[in-house]
């Protein structure tokens, strides 16, 4: 059985065919062009699948994708001004009312999440968190392999209150290349640009990158006395450099979290990356058939 798997994101939509083994058959990506809104992602979605239909018979369409998510309904909730007139979109509804082929529309953090703890680095994890770190944070709770929604918002770790701030505020990755950039009078600079530098010991790479790790222990902290997991998992474009960050941030964990809870948590980088989105959306799907 093969599945088309469709993850949204601001900048670019990842898609391909799947098998119920979690092979992947097939991939590509387009750019999401956000701007055209609801009916241009629409009109994406549906091209997507007639592509993916000519080379396989699909058992379902399962979607990932940026945005606050009804999963029952497979509707958007809300999305922010990035992708105009997205709230309200029925995703679900337009996919099997068009194709007669079931459908299922998962937000894209929750999917990663879904892939990791099922198919990844929290595989066997009885209590997984798992925290992307990119443009802002995002974060979803997982238990014994699946989302735990609480009243609809568990595990938006991004608000979390810091210093009279929010988490993302101060830890993502987005404020590490404006921070280092600002204080070198430079337009912009790339994440691999900073440890590439930060290896060669540059002074403001350093300060910055143990600024940010500090406050990414200091909610991860948070984390763990509310949520007690036995793995935290961390992905987005940053973790490229896990080799850094992992000694830094486990040392800033030991700090703030009392060994009796630090010794039971596991800190792990997500498997997936740029496949998270697809991987997860067929995990959900699969939970939901």
């Amino acid at each position: 059985m093969q599945y088309i798997c469709i993850d949204i994101g601001g900048t670019s939509i990842k898609y391909g065919i799947i098998d119920q083994n979690f092979n992947i058959i097939f991939k590509n990506s387009i750019p999401t062009e956000a701007h055209l809104g609801k009916n241009g992602i629409l009109n994406k979605i549906f091209n997507i699948i007639e592509e993916c239909k000519s080379q396989c018979n699909p058992k379902g369409v399962c979607i990932s994708t940026a945005g606050m998510v009804d999963c029952e309904k497979g509707s958007i909730i809300y999305a922010n001004e990035l992708i105009p007139n997205y709230t309200g979109t029925n995703i679900k509804d337009e996919v099997e009312k068009k194709y007669n082929i079931p459908c299922e529309v998962e937000n894209d953090v929750n999917c990663a999440g879904l892939a990791e703890a099922n198919k990844g680095a929290g595989i066997n994890s009885k209590t997984c968190f798992c925290i992307t770190v990119g443009t802002g944070i995002g974060g979803c709770i997982l238990l014994n392999g699946k989302i735990f929604r609480g009243s609809g918002g568990a595990g938006c770790v991004g608000y979390l209150p810091i210093n009279n701030n929010k988490f993302e505020s101060l830890a993502a990755a987005s404020v590490l290349t404006r921070n280092i950039a600002h204080r070198k009078n430079l337009e912009n600079i790339s994440g691999e640009d900073i440890f590439n530098l930060y290896e060669q010991g540059d002074k403001i790479c350093k300060e910055e990158i143990e600024k940010m790790i500090n406050y990414l222990s200091i909610g991860i902290a948070s984390i763990c006395y509310i949520v007690s997991p036995d793995t935290i998992i961390i992905g987005g474009g940053i973790m490229a450099r896990f080799d850094i960050i992992e000694p830094l941030l486990n040392e800033a964990l030991n700090k703030n979290i009392i060994p009796q809870i630090r010794k039971n948590v596991i800190l792990k980088c997500a498997k997936f990356k740029n496949d998270a989105g697809m991987i997860g959306a067929l995990c959900n799907f699969l939970q939901r058939n």
